[in-house]
């Protein structure tokens, strides 16, 4: 389950140790890009980590091929989680920067097993905002722009 010879390590990454075999994991599926693991935190049973083999940090680092390549695994871990524990839904998430609670700063992608009622994750702690169609439709063209590689006016 060692590294590729295209997937660079950086020393001290507690997830290029993993890739490297340098660091236990529970590895439950392995590619030429990915690593799907048991994350050691277990609040329902199940939760696994996809990573890229490669070190980026988070996924606005990575190219487009390493990203469908975590995202394939991610669709094939979740059926996997579902499958063999049978819980009421799934969150799949990723966490990118410190704003976000990334914790590990290599590209990962959390499975979790979900429960109802288990209060974990909740995505909005209050009611998030509201805009108006024209507010949504400035947000739009922002994001046209970006995806253009377009020059943004400061916000």
């Amino acid at each position: 389950m060692g590294a590729t010879a295209s997937a660079p390590l950086i020393p001290g990454c507690a997830f290029c140790a993993i890739v490297a075999g340098a660091a236990p994991a529970s590895v439950v599926a392995a590619d030429a890009e990915t690593l799907t693991f048991l994350d050691l935190r277990q609040y329902h049973p199940g939760h696994v980590l996809v990573i890229s083999r490669r070190h980026v940090a988070d996924l606005r680092a990575a190219d487009d091929a390493t990203a469908a390549a975590v995202m394939v695994a991610v669709a094939r871990a979740a059926r996997a989680v579902d499958q063999a524990f049978h819980g009421d839904g799934l969150s799949i998430w990723h966490s990118a920067g410190a704003g976000a609670g990334q914790e590990v700063p290599h590209l990962h992608v959390h499975v979790h097993p979900r429960r109802l009622g288990d209060e974990l994750l909740r995505v909005y702690p209050r009611s998030p905002a509201r805009p108006d169609r024209a507010g949504l439709e400035a947000y739009a063209v922002r994001l046209r722009l970006a995806l253009a590689g377009a020059d943004l006016p400061a916000t």
